[in-house]
C-alpha cells in the first residue's frame, strides 16, 4: 500500500453514497422499472421481442423453446437472472395479464389463480401477430440503435410501436422513489383517440375520453363510475373502482346461488375463493351454504349458493365489501419522456406518442427516398448504356481490365463509378427488348415514388395521414369489443334497508362469545321454572349481558375501560340457541384485558337526547348523544375512569328525568337528571352515591312514577316494589334501604324499573336462560326479601337480568 499511496483517492463516504445511490435510483428508472412513452415497454420487454424477432420466430414461423428464447436475450442484450426474462415474457403471454399478447405461448404460461408457468425448458412461444406491429419497419433505420452491454451487437433505444402499446397494453412497475400502474386499454378506443388528435390537434382531455372511454381490463369486470377515470386523464393519478361481474340466479327449492364470471384485473381467483371460505367459517358473512370453483376453458365461473332464508343481495354486497370482488385499481400514469419519468395526462401520452409516429414516418420516408434515388442513379446508367449499346460494348472489349473498361465508361459517358459498375455487371439478357421496356418502367416508377417521398417531407399534413391511414388499418386488423363494462357510479347499496326489521336477542358472555337470536325462541314459562338452555358455553363461561334490540338499530358497547365502540344489530352473526357465538373480539378491535361492561341501543343520534353513564364506585356522568355519532372502529372513549372504577350501566334520557341507582348490598338513591350538568366524552363525572364500605353500585334506570323496581339477587329471589316509595333526594347521598340482602338471597345482581305487561329473562352462570311475565312477580315494600324467581343450584347463581318492554311485547 506504501507503494501505491500515490493512486489512493480519499472521498468523503456520506458524499460517495450520495452519488452511488443517485446512479443507482436513475439505472432503476431508466433502464428497468418504467416503460417508455413511446412504445410502452420496459428494455427487458423490447429486448425479447427483437431478439425474437432476429431469431425470426414471428407469428408465421413454428414455436421455439422457451429456453432458447431466454438464452439469446440474456446472452446479447440483457445480461441479468433468466428468471426476469422468462418471468417478464410469461406474462406478455398471458391473456389475464395483457390485454392484446405480444408473446404466442404453446404450453402451461400460468393462470388466473396464481400457477406459475412451466420451466422454459417445456414451454415454447413466438411472436404474437400484433407484435409484428411493434417491430414494424424496424429495418428501415426507424429509431436509433445503441451498443448493447458488451459493445459486439446494437440493440434498439425504442421499438416502432405502430399502436400506442403504452395505454393499451399498459404497465406496472415499482421503480426508486416512484411507481407506475397504467391500466390497459381497448385499441379500437385508443386509436380513435389518437384520430382525433390527428384531425383536431387542440381536442380536450374531456373531447378525448369520448373516444377513449376508459380502462378495458383483459379480466373484464365492471368500472364502477367516471370520476376516477376523469382524474387520472387529466391529472395522470386516479382511482378507478373495479367489480366482479355476478348475477344472482333462482335454484329450485326457492333457493338462490351468485354466479360470478368476471373478477378485477390483478386478482387471483383461487385466493378470492380463500377468502370468501374464511369470512363464513369466521362467521363475518352468514347466509352461504356451498361454495365452488366450476371454471374450466370457456371462461370463469365461480359458485356461491345461498341459504334459503338468506338474502342473496345482502350477501353480494357483503362480498364486496370484504373482498376483492371490488377492488381499486390506483393510476399513476408515469412513463419515460426522453428519459425523464413524468407523470402524464390522456392528451400528452398520446401527443408523444403521435410525436414518435411523426419521426417514425419521416425516418422511414427518408430511407425508402434513399434506396430509391440510389436505384434510380443505376438505371439512369443503365439506360444509357442501352441507348448506346454498341459503342459500350466496344469500350469493354477494347478494355485490358475491368477496372480500365470502367474508367473509360465514365470519361465517355460522364457516369459514376456505381453506375460503370452496374453496365459491367449487366448480363446480356438485358439487351433484349422486353428487358429494355421493364427498366424504363421501373425508371418511371421510381420517379414517381421519389417525388412522393419528397411531397412527404415536405408536408406535415402527409405525414399525419399517413400515420391515420397506417393505425386505422391495424384497428381494422386486430380491434375487438371492450371487455370491462363501464356504468355510472352507483351508491353502495344500504345492506340495512335489505335487512328485515324484527326484535332479535343478543348475549354476550363472560369471555366475550356474542351472538344474535330471534326472540321466539325463548317461550314464556311459569314462575318458579327451570328455565332452557341459552346458549352452549365453554367450562366456567356464563352470560354477563342479555339484551332486546331492532336489528336495525345502533348497539352502542360500553366497556370497563370506559370506551365505547358500536355497530348495526344485523351485523352479529346469527347463531343457533345451543351455540357459543363469535369471539367479540373478532368484531370489535378491543383493547388487552377490556371487557364489555354495558350495552345500549340507540336508532338515532338524537341532539337532544343524552347518554347517563355510572360507574361501580357510584359515579354517574351525563353526555349528548350526537356525540357518540362518529364513533373510529378502535373505539372511543365515553367516560374517563379512576383507577380501579368500571362502567356498569348506561341509559338514554332527555336530560330531565329521575335517576335511580341502586347498590349490591341492598342500598337505592333517586335524585333528578338535571343535578347532573352536562359533560363532554373526556370528562370522569360527579358522585352519584355514597357507597357504605364494601357495597358497589349495580344497577341504575330512569324513574316511571307508574312503574316498579325490579330487583333480583344471586340465588333467584326477587320482587316488585313501587317507585313511589323511593323519596327524591340530592345527588351523593347515602340513599335508602331497598332490599334486604341476606345469606340466603345473595347480594343483588341487577335493577329494573318494570311495569305489569312487562316480561323479564334471568340468566344464571351456567347459561340457562328463564322467561317470567313481570305480573306473576309479587310486589313487597323496599325491605324485603321477595320471592324465588329462578332455581339455583348449589354451583350457580344468577348473574344477569333483561327487561322485555311494552313495544317489546307487542311484536312478539
Amino acid at each position: 500500500m506504501d507503494q501505491d499511496r500515490d493512486k489512493i483517492v480519499q472521498v468523503d463516504i456520506k458524499d460517495e453514497m450520495k452519488k452511488s445511490y443517485i446512479d443507482y435510483a436513475m439505472s432503476v428508472i431508466a433502464g428497468r422499472a418504467l416503460p417508455d412513452v413511446r412504445d410502452g415497454l420496459k428494455p427487458v420487454h423490447r429486448r425479447i421481442l427483437f431478439s425474437m424477432n432476429e431469431l425470426g420466430v414471428t407469428s408465421d414461423k413454428p414455436y421455439r423453446k422457451s429456453a432458447r428464447i431466454v438464452g439469446d436475450v440474456l446472452g446479447k442484450y440483457h445480461p441479468h437472472g433468466d428468471a426476469s426474462v422468462y418471468d417478464a415474457m410469461v406474462r406478455l403471454a398471458q391473456d389475464f395479464s395483457t390485454r392484446y399478447e405480444l408473446i404466442d405461448g404453446h404450453g402451461n404460461f400460468g393462470s388466473v389463480d396464481g400457477d406459475s408457468a412451466a420451466a422454459m425448458r417445456y414451454t415454447e412461444a413466438r411472436m404474437s401477430k400484433i407484435a409484428s406491429e411493434m417491430m414494424r419497419d424496424i429495418e428501415k433505420e426507424t429509431v436509433d440503435f445503441i451498443p448493447n452491454f458488451d459493445d459486439t451487437l446494437k440493440e434498439p433505444l425504442v421499438l416502432p410501436s405502430r399502436f400506442p402499446n403504452l395505454l393499451v397494453n399498459g404497465s406496472q412497475g415499482i421503480a426508486v422513489g416512484m411507481a407506475t400502474n397504467i391500466p390497459p386499454h381497448n385499441l379500437g378506443e385508443v386509436i380513435d383517440g389518437v384520430v382525433m388528435l390527428i384531425d383536431n390537434p387542440e381536442a380536450t382531455v374531456k373531447e378525448l375520453m369520448a373516444k377513449v372511454k376508459g380502462p378495458d381490463f383483459p379480466t373484464a369486470g365492471i368500472i364502477m363510475g367516471k370520476e376516477g377515470i376523469k382524474n387520472a386523464y387529466e391529472t395522470g393519478r386516479g382511482k378507478i373502482t373495479v367489480r366482479a361481474k355476478a348475477d344472482i340466479e333462482e335454484m329450485s327449492g326457492g333457493k338462490t346461488r351468485i354466479i360470478v364470471t368476471e373478477i378485477p384485473y390483478m386478482v387471483n381467483k383461487a385466493r378470492l375463493i380463500e377468502k370468501i371460505a374464511e369470512l363464513v367459517r369466521d362467521k363475518k358473512i352468514e347466509g352461504i351454504s356451498d361454495l365452488r370453483d366450476e371454471s374450466d376453458r370457456d371462461g370463469m365461473r365461480i359458485v356461491i349458493e345461498i341459504k334459503r332464508d338468506a338474502n342473496a343481495n345482502v350477501i353480494l354486497n357483503l362480498l364486496y365489501k370484504y373482498t376483492q370482488m371490488q377492488d381499486t385499481f390506483g393510476v399513476i400514469m408515469l412513463a419515460l419522456v426522453d428519459g425523464q419519468p413524468m407523470v402524464l395526462n390522456l392528451k400528452e401520452i398520446l401527443h408523444h406518442y403521435l410525436n414518435f409516429q411523426k419521426e417514425v414516418i419521416v425516418r422511414r420516408t427518408k430511407y425508402d427516398l434513399a434506396k430509391a434515388e440510389a436505384r434510380a442513379h443505376i438505371l439512369e446508367g443503365l439506360r444509357i448504356a442501352l441507348d448506346n449499346i454498341d459503342e459500350i460494348i466496344k469500350i469493354i472489349r477494347g478494355s485490358k481490365t475491368v477496372g480500365d473498361a470502367k474508367v473509360a465508361l465514365m470519361e465517355r459517358f460522364g457516369l459514376t463509378e456505381i453506375q460503370s459498375q452496374a453496365i459491367v455487371d449487366m448480363r446480356l439478357a438485358r439487351l433484349t427488348g422486353l428487358e429494355r421496356e421493364k427498366i424504363e418502367e421501373e425508371y418511371a416508377e421510381l420517379i414517381k415514388m421519389i417525388n412522393y417521398y419528397r411531397e412527404v417531407l415536405a408536408n406535415e399534413r402527409l405525414v399525419y395521414q399517413i400515420i391515420k391511414d397506417e393505425i386505422l388499418e391495424i384497428r381494422k386488423k386486430y380491434s375487438d369489443g371492450r371487455r370491462s363494462k363501464l356504468v355510472n357510479k352507483i351508491e353502495e347499496i344500504d345492506i340495512e334497508d335489505l335487512i328485515p326489521e324484527e326484535q332479535v336477542v343478543i348475549t354476550l358472555t363472560h369471555f366475550g362469545y356474542v351472538k344474535r337470536l330471534s326472540i321466539d325462541t325463548y317461550t314464556a314459562q311459569k314462575r318458579g321454572g327451570k328455565g332452557i338452555a341459552g346458549l352452549t358455553t365453554r367450562e366456567e363461561d356464563f352470560v354477563e349481558h342479555l339484551f332486546i334490540t331492532s336489528t336495525h338499530n345502533n348497539i352502542l358497547f360500553f366497556t370497563n375501560q370506559g370506551r365505547v365502540y358500536t355497530m348495526k344489530a344485523f351485523e352479529i352473526p346469527d347463531a343457533s340457541r345451543q351455540a357459543k357465538g363469535t369471539a367479540i373480539v373478532n368484531l370489535l378491535q378491543l383493547n388487552t384485558r377490556e371487557k364489555i361492561q354495558a350495552v345500549m341501543t340507540v336508532k338515532e343520534f338524537e341532539s337532544d337526547k343524552y347518554i347517563v353513564m355510572t360507574t361501580k364506585e357510584g359515579i354517574i356522568k351525563k353526555t349528548p348523544l350526537e356525540q357518540f355519532h362518529s364513533i373510529r372502529k378502535n373505539g372511543l372513549y365515553a367516560i374517563n375512569l379512576k383507577q380501579g372504577d368500571e362502567l356498569i350501566e348506561v341509559k338514554l334520557t332527555d336530560g330531565k328525568q329521575q335517576i335511580l341507582i341502586v347498590t349490591s348490598n341492598g342500598y337505592s338513591i333517586r335524585f333528578s337528571e338535571e343535578d347532573v350538568r352536562s359533560m363532554g366524552r373526556g370528562a370522569a363525572g360527579v358522585k352519584a352515591i355514597t357507597l357504605r364500605e364494601g357495597d358497589i353500585a349495580v344497577g341504575m334506570d330512569v324513574v316511571d312514577e307508574t312503574a316498579e323496581l325490579l330487583t333480583v339477587s344471586e340465588r333467584g329471589f326477587g320482587k316488585r316494589t313501587p317507585l313511589k316509595q323511593y323519596s327524591p333526594q340530592g345527588r351523593g347521598g347515602k340513599g335508602v334501604k331497598t332490599y334486604k340482602v341476606t345469606e340466603k338471597t345473595g347480594k343483588l345482581v341487577g335493577a329494573k324499573v318494570v311495569r305489569d305487561p312487562d316480561e323479564i329473562l334471568m340468566i344464571n352462570d351456567m347459561g340457562t336462560v328463564i322467561r317470567l311475565n313481570v305480573s306473576n312477580i309479587s310486589e313487597t315494600g323496599r325491605n324485603t326479601l321477595g320471592v324465588k324467581l329462578m332455581k339455583t343450584g348449589d354451583d350457580s347463581n344468577v348473574v344477569s337480568i333483561a327487561k322485555i318492554n311494552n313495544e317489546d311485547k307487542e311484536d312478539l
